[in-house]
């Protein structure tokens, strides 16, 4: 084997790999996931040290994402299992890129199984996973041409499963579209899935922590029909109706868990369009297990005011925001927190998405009549201490709430508004009488998620002057700002973006404030006000996040109005 680009570096020591043997045996973790974690190395670090030791030719993202598959060497399947990918660069020279060489049977394995003159590469596995997910738009059917003739409707089974497995063997083109459709979507950690009807077909676009993106489009309206046709059987839903929006929901096994999928069909003038949402329980369970408001990301100052304010004996704690902004999890956050046994805790919600232990939950069902406001009503004669309402949606609703705040119950609950200021204006536009209303309420939290830059590609990065002049950044202000920006790579997949972090805007209700909402004072003396009393506002927050290089002044802007 010819010497590479990372020859010249020291191989790990042999301690160093028994240890991380011994540590991955113990947690079933991955070799080099271990060998990384305990060397305290960067992603390249230690692909140049592992190439390096072996006298391999190091790979890295940029290099990988350019390579062409040889799937007629190394099929998809084999090198999903294996975790390695047979790939040709510009030169045509067949390559095996593995992430861990001390790996001897993958290595026996490919000897056999390669044809000779194959030359070895180390990538970081996280790099592997991603070209995998990438290029597994080849195993879709979308990309196999369009099927010969309209296949039969396909009967609707119990759970479907979304194995690479079962969506190969799969004789219909249409269900192995929409399978691994949804296969991807979950890779991709998606919360949505939009089929939108266009003119000349359908276009594919994953939600993937809040910001929509094209995956795929099918320039076949005959394939687009089919394809909602499908989405409509698994949901239970009329195929043959059209005209109106519909409804519906259905399970999916994939890898050994139930994933729960609804389905939103709207018409539209190009023909229909569906929104599938993805709710994997098991994942949102471990998500919810421990759950505590320090995870969430909000400020020091806010989890502290938080947490006095959902220990109080009675009175009401709004959370608002637009769909999506995270205010369901986070009043989930204050009930684990405050949930000692020794409070009956009861929630009533549309739907109940995941479980809480301990708590006693109710899904409303409006088709059965169990409303928010009559489930609300039945809750006061169940003995409760704490109550969280899903959503307040109706005057009914939310009379019922604050009267139970005003009679000895905590209340948690969520209204749609954009700022801790206009959640006031509604809640007085359901006819609420305002004097119930202030003495009711504890306080507000307003919030956003924020995307964070990824960890493992963020660099310093100098924005735009005219993007810093139009965020409102003043010249002497600039100093305090570490700008940081994701490049793009195989962890984040190319958006520079991994994960969220919620912000907030927490209005302590006080007397002074409470005399401004009863007499219906200007927004600007309540503002002014509410600032005086230690209010920040979301834009702040938000920009704080800018300051310590954890986002971009593009997501600021895009999350919260330029002040």
């Amino acid at each position: 084997m010819e010497a590479t680009n990372a020859a010249a570096l020291p191989a790990i020591s042999a301690a160093a790999v028994r240890r991380a043997r011994e540590e991955a045996g113990r947690t079933r973790r991955p070799l080099v996931e271990v060998l990384q974690e305990q060397l305290d190395l960067r992603s390249d670090q230690l692909v140049r040290q592992l190439a390096g030791g072996f006298r391999y030719r190091a790979v890295d993202w940029s290099e990988l994402s350019a390579a062409a598959p040889a799937f007629d060497c190394l099929p998809y399947a084999e090198a999903a299992r294996r975790e390695c990918v047979a790939v040709r660069f510009a030169e045509h020279r067949l390559r095996l890129v593995f992430s861990n060489p001390y790996d001897a049977e993958l290595l026996a394995w490919a000897e056999a199984r390669l044809p000779g003159g194959v030359e070895y590469c180390v990538a970081h596995r996280l790099d592997i996973l991603a070209w995998l997910a990438k290029q597994e738009e080849s195993m879709r059917a979308m990309d196999q041409g369009l099927p010969d003739a309209a296949p039969e409707a396909p009967s609707r089974e119990a759970v479907e499963d979304l194995s690479l497995q079962t969506i190969s063997e799969s004789e219909s083109p249409v269900v192995r579209l929409v399978n691994s459709t949804l296969h991807d979507a979950l890779k991709s950690r998606a919360s949505d899935i939009h089929f939108e009807a266009t003119g000349v077909g359908l276009a594919i676009k994953y939600r993937v922590d809040g910001v929509l993106a094209l995956v795929k489009g099918l320039n076949s309206p005959e394939l687009s029909e089919q394809v909602l046709s499908r989405i409509k059987v698994m949901a239970e839903l009329d195929i043959a109706e059209r005209r109106i929006p519909q409804d519906g929901r259905f399970k999916a096994m994939s890898k050994g868990r139930e994933i729960d999928f609804r389905v939103s069909v709207m018409p539209s003038i190009h023909g229909e369009d569906a929104v599938v949402r993805i709710l994997d329980k098991r994942y949102l369970a471990d998500r919810v297990q421990g759950l505590r408001l320090d995870h969430l990301g909000f400020a020091g100052s806010i989890i502290g005011q938080l947490r006095q304010l959902a220990a109080e004996p009675y009175g009401m704690l709004l959370a608002t925001g637009p769909t999506g902004s995270g205010k369901t999890t986070t009043l989930y956050a204050v009930i684990s927190e405050i949930n000692q046994g020794m409070d009956k805790i009861i929630t009533i919600e549309d739907p109940v998405e995941y479980q809480l232990p301990g708590v006693l939950q109710i899904p409303v069902n409006e088709k059965k009549g169990l409303t928010f406001a009559r489930g609300l009503r039945s809750i006061l004669r169940h003995d409760p201490d704490r109550i969280m309402v899903g959503e307040i949606r109706d005057p009914d609703t939310a009379e019922i709430a604050v009267q139970s705040a005003l009679t000895g119950h905590l209340v948690y609950t969520t209204v749609h508004a954009n700022n801790v200021f206009d959640v006031i204006g509604r809640m007085l536009h359901m006819k609420i009488d305002p004097y119930s209303f202030v003495s009711a309420l504890n306080g507000v939290l307003a919030q956003r998620l924020v995307r964070q830059n990824c960890p493992h590609c963020a660099a310093p990065h100098q924005p735009d002057p005219a993007l810093i002049a139009g965020s409102r950044i003043a010249d002497a202000d600039l100093p305090a700002f570490g700008f940081m920006r994701g490049m793009g790579c195989g962890a984040c997949r190319g958006a520079g973006y991994m994960g969220r972090k919620a912000i907030g805007e927490l209005l302590v209700l006080n007397d002074d404030l409470r005399e401004l909402i009863v007499s219906r004072a200007p927004a600007r003396v309540f503002k002014e006000t509410a600032v005086a009393c230690g209010t920040r506002f979301l834009r702040e927050a938000a920009l704080d996040m800018v300051r310590a290089g954890e986002t971009t002044l593009e997501e600021v802007n895009r999350v919260t109005f330029v002040a």
